[in-house]
């Protein structure tokens, strides 16, 4: 049976107080999980602030992006190892907002990916289709264009050392989320896909939801059998509701 996984992603929020407060709050509510893990994905300036503060938990430790590229003169660009130091887990690659507002198309989505890999990062893999996309039928097309460009570059095998989040892009942020039946339906096409190359890594495969996620509809998320856990945002900044949807991981 798959772990479900809940990755809180801050993105550009917090302050060495406020972190302060929403780890603290966090960290012991936390302790006990033993049948879901828990991240958080946090802004680079903060990151050995919550390196320090996550050494007393079980919850680890992820960074939002990062550099295709090992070292060099990229300035403003942060690279695995540079994350490494800090004692990331995780990272996330492809998120909507990355591809939207920075023009991070497919290559350099895998690229990003395999990068993480090979310096030992497990990546989240953003996939997912915007408003315009699914009212036009194409959702399964988009999604499938994304993952072929990862598994053009890291072979079936690089998803077994990886996490896939769908993520559609109309319900983030927005308030609207993918019903239970609509987010399972997109998460049984991205196991399936991958079913056709590998069996065995399908079905070890995690794929978390990611789409205004919240306490009230996490459970429901959850219970749905290709749904493997939540890429949390604005819930992830209010201690109660991460500490809610990582106990509906749990239990579902």
């Amino acid at each position: 049976m798959r772990e479900k996984l809940v990755a809180g992603n801050w993105k550009m929020h917090g302050s060495l107080s406020e972190n302060k407060a929403l780890l603290d709050a966090i960290i012991p509510q936390l302790a006990d999980l033993s049948r879901a893990s828990c991240a958080v994905c946090v802004p680079f300036p903060y990151l050995f602030q919550a390196q320090a503060a996550l050494q007393s938990g079980n919850i680890s430790l992820g960074a939002q992006n990062m550099s295709q590229h090992e070292k060099g003169a990229f300035t403003g660009e942060v690279s695995a190892s540079m994350l490494l130091d800090f004692g990331c887990k995780y990272v996330i690659v492809g998120h909507s907002e990355r591809r939207a507002l920075y023009g991070e198309d497919d290559a350099t989505v895998a690229a990003k990916f395999v990068a993480a890999q090979k310096a030992g990062l497990t990546p989240i893999l953003c996939v997912g289709e915007t408003l315009e996309e699914r009212e036009a039928n194409i959702t399964e097309q988009v999604v499938a264009r994304q993952l072929d460009a990862v598994l053009a570059v890291a072979g079936v095998a690089g998803l077994a050392k990886s996490i896939v989040a769908y993520e559609p892009v109309w319900a983030i942020g927005t308030g609207k989320t993918a019903s239970p039946e609509q987010a399972q339906a997109v998460h049984a096409f991205i196991r399936g896909k991958i079913s056709a190359a590998s069996a065995e890594i399908a079905a070890g495969l995690v794929i978390q939801y990611g789409g205004s996620v919240k306490a009230a509809n996490a459970a429901q998320l959850f219970s749905m059998p290709d749904i493997d856990g939540g890429l949390i945002g604005g819930a992830a900044l209010s201690a109660d509701e991460f500490v809610a949807i990582c106990r509906a991981a749990q239990q579902g």
